[in-house]
């Protein structure tokens, strides 16, 4: 569900004091505030910084909204780094889950230092390696110690994480490394896209290996994060550092929407836009209203 705020008056620009006001979830009364992180990168994929609340246009179910709040850079992180340690990423000519849990270190390396990572193993189960902490060497050992097991519900171990990352604060994302392939999952892909849309949790899933699922796509596309493809191991360190970096480079607008919420749950579309040339925006694409 997209996270709704209450707040008092707020002026559109960059407030220092909102950043902490965010991360412990801390408003005066007042109207509800739709929160809406923006991811705007370049022709080359490249974040674009330095952007003024000025240039942003939100629209909610095509009709305009007005920013109240703004925020841009740095803010806190929360992130769910799930790693697919089924025997299926083990097989092979290379040994993928060696390749994951390297480039799992690589992104945690990336990381602020007060940024909140829990590690989550998939396999038969889902379990987590390490809670949510900012204890970033806690981190890497709970890395390490991850093995081959089982098989891959997939869309219910992301299901669990985007539970367990949810109460967190501040911004959320989840990581997942995965050869993509889902076994015995009791959540079907639709039913995850469906939670994932009602959650505000922004969703990078990574494909390793001969095939990427069409699920992992509309996940990012859904809440606003970026799929990836990976199909050589030596790029995949790369691909996470990168993902890291945008998570480091993003724009926070907030607005009360012109029509207020009604008591049923609906569904609200999104639309953000810059108004400069060759830039591509990247946001969640609506929230269930309540």
């Amino acid at each position: 569900m997209m996270l709704q705020r209450v707040v008092g008056r707020w002026t559109t620009a960059i407030v220092p004091l909102f950043v902490a006001a965010l991360a412990a979830a801390q408003f005066s009364s007042g109207v509800s505030l739709v929160e809406v992180y923006a991811t705007v990168t370049d022709q080359q994929g490249e974040p674009v910084k330095g952007l003024k609340a000025a240039d942003f246009r939100v629209a909610e179910d095509g009709v305009a909204q007005t920013v109240t709040t703004f925020v841009a850079g740095e803010f806190p992180l929360s992130v769910a780094v799930a790693i697919d340690r089924s025997f299926s990423m083990a097989n092979g000519k290379t040994d993928r889950l060696a390749v994951a849990k390297s480039a799992a270190r690589a992104f945690i390396g990336a990381l602020r230092s007060d940024d909140q990572v829990m590690i989550v193993a998939v396999g038969s189960d889902t379990d987590v390696a390490a809670p949510l902490t900012s204890d970033h060497a806690e981190l890497l050992a709970a890395v390490d110690r991850l093995d081959a097991w089982g098989t891959t519900p997939l869309y219910d171990a992301m299901l669990a994480a985007l539970d367990a990352i949810q109460s967190a604060k501040g911004r959320r994302a989840l990581l997942l490394l995965s050869d993509g392939t889902d076994r015995y999952s009791e959540t079907t892909a639709a039913a995850l896209l469906d939670q994932a849309r009602q959650r505000d949790v922004l969703i990078y899933p990574v494909a390793i290996g001969s095939a990427r699922p069409p699920v992992f796509a509309e996940l990012a596309t859904a809440t606003g994060g970026r799929s990836f493809f990976v199909q050589d191991p030596r790029e995949l360190a790369t691909t996470l550092t990168a993902v890291a970096h945008e998570l480091r480079s993003q724009y926070l607008l907030g607005y009360a929407p012109a029509r207020p919420v009604s008591g049923e749950p609906e569904w609200r579309s999104i639309e953000v836009t810059v108004n400069r040339p060759d830039v591509r925006v990247r946001a969640r694409e609506g929230y269930v209203g309540r």
